[in-house]
């Protein structure tokens, strides 16, 4: 078989380029003479992560557009034009284009389309984005992390969400363990993070880029429960101030192994982006989510169906103060605290079924 390029488009945040990398790497193992090439802008995480996972990464002129109408509005038709000229040059001769949304795609699914490079496309949340709904109009090989009602994506393939390296193997590691086993490792990972036996842990972050607001509640919240048993585990965000942890606050401006993260968390409170959902899920406990009040409104629904599974319950960042969680969080570690301990597999052949979705439409191109 020939050497085929293989280009990767999802950026901005976390949430866009984990699952990318997960089939990137997948795909790799599976072809790996492939050429793979990452698309992004010099303002995402991407410039971080994709080299650090060992990619290529061309960048290219982020579109900005603004959530309101101002004169930045007049900026767009300008800073398309270029941003999809650099796509294409980055294209040019490529195989396939796989998307998961975020800043860089719009560019790259018009790119792509001009080129008439063949294209795949993942949406990971339940609503799904612009750039995302812009380039289903040029391609029927759509995927989906859950159901989404309406749309194209509404028939989409359902292929779960690709997890993060550290949680899959994980998961792999132990498919057939039973729930003591489940059991040990999470008391492990309490004792690896340092964390008392007795002590119940609660999980906080904000996204990869955390959020102050959450931040601003915790700080008030944990100076007023000194006397408890409780440790927060809690990821301010690299942009974010760090603050002085002691026994029963550690805090960390972004958690690289957020497996043993999760595993020893009793609670988690974060936003309900599509990523997190899929973790909280994968790894089986209850979760406070307040969902980020400005932007597609995606946020509002991802977790619905960890509420609906008696997983997760959901509060606008308005009501979330450090009175109202100091009143509900004993419920909540009773709730969490009655889940079992086996986690939730639907997710571990996510990249699988999108790296299939893919060949599938490599060989009918190529017919």
């Amino acid at each position: 078989m020939r050497s085929r390029k293989i280009v990767f488009a999802g950026g901005g945040t976390a949430g866009h380029i984990q699952p990318a990398l997960a089939v990137a790497r997948l795909w790799k193992q599976t072809f790996p003479h492939d050429q793979i090439v990452f698309l992004g802008t010099s303002s995402g995480l991407e410039t971080k992560l994709v080299p650090e996972a060992g990619f290529t990464l061309e960048l290219i002129t982020r579109v900005r557009v603004p959530r309101s109408l101002s004169p930045d509005l007049l900026k767009i038709p300008a800073s398309l034009r270029r941003s999809v000229s650099e796509s294409k040059k980055v294209l040019n001769g490529a195989d396939l284009l796989i998307g998961f949304g975020g800043y860089v795609c719009a560019s790259a699914y018009l790119a792509a389309a001009s080129l008439k490079v063949p294209s795949v496309i993942h949406e990971a949340n339940a609503k799904p984005g612009w750039a995302n709904r812009l380039g289903a109009r040029y391609t029927e090989a759509l995927a989906v992390g859950s159901p989404v009602s309406h749309g194209p994506f509404a028939n989409a393939l359902i292929t779960g969400l690709p997890l993060r390296d550290d949680i899959a193997s994980v998961l792999n590691e132990n498919y057939n363990a039973d729930e003591t086993v489940w059991r040990e490792l999470r008391a492990k990972a309490k004792r690896d993070l340092g964390i008392a036996s007795d002590n119940q842990v609660i999980l906080v972050f904000g996204g990869s880029q955390g959020s102050q607001a959450i931040n601003n509640v915790i700080d008030e919240t944990r100076n007023r429960m000194k006397d408890r048993s409780v440790t927060f585990l809690h990821s301010v965000g690299a942009g974010n101030n760090l603050p002085v942890g002691d026994d029963k606050y550690l805090a960390f401006a972004y958690i690289e192994n957020m497996a043993s993260a999760y595993l020893a968390a009793d609670l988690v409170i974060s936003r309900s982006g599509a990523i997190t959902c899929s973790e909280v899920r994968a790894i089986g406990k209850y979760a406070l989510f307040i969902p980020l009040p400005i932007g597609n409104g995606e946020q509002s629904v991802n977790a619905d169906h960890l509420v609906e599974m008696g997983r997760a319950r959901v509060l606008n960042q308005e009501s979330f103060t450090p009175a109202w969680l100091l009143d509900n969080m004993d419920s909540m570690l009773a709730l969490s605290n009655q889940l079992d301990d086996l986690p939730d597999f639907s997710d571990v052949d996510a990249a699988a079924k999108i790296v299939a979705l893919s060949e599938f439409k490599l060989s009918a191109g190529e017919r």
